[in-house]
């Protein structure tokens, strides 16, 4: 077995063993990344060079016997958390040659956990989309089926942990951007309540809604890498001052007597038929393991899409006003005037996708509308929030699909931004609530393609939802495929 395709805790056994070195671990996977990243597309800037001389300190402390959560453990950064003296684009060319001045608080909490960081992976631009396509610097392919997307916008975080080119990874997840792509990528994604992780350093892009979660293999490397991300951080506004439990001790627990909700507006016509069935079965094995499913009502589903996609691109609109071209980032030259700068860099510097949510949002907060469309979109977005509210006073975790359908091919939707829009369909609420969700593999369809199955939990309940994946994932026993690089 490759040290590239094993979990957080399989090598951290082995380190803790002195069977294998930090350094070993570090190039078996840049070997990895060597042999497939051509094919995959998942990072925009490798770190070797750094990733080295982490993995030479990680070394070092274990002779000194000081092992860590994470030593030695190579880590994947979606490029939109900044790191100090390391470029941070958000898959965009107006920040195509940012290189930021300190690290995010995520940044520091992984290294002071002993991580070693592979490099900044690819994403949607400014974390806009549902897979990977509209990065700057192109799209990021599904290891599974490399015409296929890998889902977004977390897209080549979530391909680098199914294609074995690190061992976890970070994402952010504004309206599913983490569990989305874990599910199309056959991996396991957790979006923290919000407030949970600090976003100290997120570039953001809505930031009532954005939230960072890891990407892993399995249900106990999320357990340990929520351990070292999670905690109140006094530099960031939105962090909560809530006790952090360790994550592992929810592992293997029993779910006898838990109340699963089913939403009735979650299994709706147009579901892929596969995804249907492979989310039924998970409830099967669920239900086998102790769980009583009970069905529930989220009445105001119906209204989380245009909800979604009022807030978020007003929220855009006001966060993606400070690129201008005057102190950082890509400015457009020939100009004649300070105006013409403006409007020029913007033209250039943005993609296709960003300016359209610029408008929506810039559209929606404009004098005469704010109150028609912001206004409104946050009083029924409050709605929603009751409706989880009102679900959870009768469950204990509500079982719904991560996404409609399988991964899509690549350009199959570029053209039609509403259908792009209805993949994040079960997804988006989550957001809109501040509720942790979790998305973990459920099998795959006739194609191969993988399918994943997501768990919704009250706010600060991520060991639930640990809990209820943990069993679920040792009682469905997923056939552990790989994708065939």
């Amino acid at each position: 077995m490759e040290l590239y395709s094993l979990t957080i805790h399989e090598l951290q056994d082995l380190l803790k063993k002195g069977e294998v070195s930090a350094r070993e671990i570090a190039e078996s996977v840049f070997a990895r990344v060597d042999a497939v990243e051509e094919k995959v597309h998942s990072y925009i800037r490798l770190m070797k060079d750094e990733a080295l001389a982490q993995a030479a300190q990680a070394d070092a402390d274990i002779k000194k016997g000081e092992i860590k959560p994470l030593t030695g453990i190579p880590v994947a950064l979606k490029d939109i958390v900044c790191t100090k003296g390391v470029p941070t684009t958000c898959g965009s060319r107006i920040l195509h040659n940012f290189v930021p001045p300190y690290n995010a608080t995520v940044v520091e909490k992984l290294s002071a956990a002993g991580a070693v960081f592979v490099g900044k992976a690819n994403m949607d631009e400014f974390a806009m989309g549902s897979s990977t396509e509209t990065s700057y610097f192109g799209p990021t392919r599904n290891p599974w089926d490399l015409e296929r997307i890998p889902g977004g916008s977390s897209g080549g975080s979530a391909s680098a942990v199914a294609a074995d080119e690190c061992i976890a990874s970070i994402g952010s997840d504004t309206g599913g951007s983490i569990r989305q792509p874990a599910a199309l990528c056959g991996v396991v994604g957790m979006k923290p309540t919000y407030g949970r992780v600090s976003r100290f350093g997120l570039i953001a892009f809505a930031s009532s809604l954005d939230q960072i979660g890891p990407f892993t293999k399995d249900v106990e490397d999320c357990a340990i890498m929520m351990n070292a991300l999670a905690g109140y951080d006094p530099k960031e506004s939105t962090s909560v001052q809530a006790d952090v439990p360790d994550y592992r001790q929810f592992l293997g627990r029993d779910i006898k007597g838990w109340k699963i909700g089913i939403p009735k507006e979650y299994f709706v016509e147009g579901i892929d038929p596969e995804v249907a069935a492979a989310v039924e079965k998970a409830m099967s094995v669920v239900k086998a393991c102790g769980g009583e499913a009970i069905d529930i009502s989220l009445p105001h589903t119906q209204y989380c899409l245009a909800v979604y996609y009022i807030i978020a691109p007003a929220e855009a609109s006001s966060n993606l006003a400070r690129y201008d071209g005057v102190k950082y980032g890509y400015r457009a030259q020939g100009v004649r005037d300070l105006a013409e700068m403006y409007k020029k860099t913007r033209q250039e510097g943005f993609g296709a996708e960003v300016k359209r949510r610029i408008m929506i949002g810039t559209y929606a907060l404009s004098a005469g509308y704010y109150d028609a469309y912001y206004g409104k979109a946050s009083q029924v977005r409050a709605l929603i929030r009751r409706d989880f509210d009102e679900a959870f006073k009768r469950c204990d975790v509500i079982l719904t699909p991560t996404t409609p359908t399988p991964a899509f091919k690549l350009g199959e939707k570029t053209d039609d931004p509403l259908q792009m829009y209805l993949s994040d369909i079960f997804t988006i609420s989550t957001n809109l609530a501040g509720i942790p969700g979790m998305s973990v593999p459920c099998g795959f369809s006739k194609a191969g393609l993988p399918l994943g199955v997501q768990f919704l939990a009250n706010h600060f309940e991520e060991g639930k939802l640990l809990q209820i994946a943990s069993v679920y994932e040792k009682a469905a026993a997923i056939e552990k495929r790989r994708p065939a690089l």
